[in-house]
C-alpha cells in the first residue's frame, strides 16, 4: 500500500490574475496539481488527486515513483 504522506509537495498562495486561492504541486508527479480556497483545502485536493494519479499509473501498469525520488526534491 502507497503511503500518500510520504510524498513531497509544495504549495503556493495564487495570485488575483491566477484565481486566487492556494495551489499544491508535487515533485514527483509533474502532471499532479490541486488547488483550493484554503492552504486545507488545497492540501485535501491535492491527496485526492494524487491518489487518483497513482490509481491510474497502476491500471495502466506504469511504474509509481519513490517519495522524493524526483530532482526536484532535491534542489537546494
Amino acid at each position: 500500500m502507497i503511503e500518500l504522506d510520504a510524498y513531497p509537495f509544495e504549495v503556493r498562495r495564487m495570485t488575483a490574475v491566477e484565481g486566487g486561492g492556494y495551489l499544491v504541486t508535487f515533485p514527483d508527479f509533474t502532471d499532479c496539481i490541486a488547488d483550493g480556497d484554503t492552504m486545507e483545502e488545497a492540501v485535501e485536493e491535492g491527496q485526492r488527486a494524487l491518489a487518483a494519479v497513482i490509481a491510474a499509473l497502476e491500471a495502466h501498469g506504469h511504474p509509481i515513483p519513490e517519495p522524493g525520488s524526483s530532482t526536484l526534491c532535491h534542489a537546494a
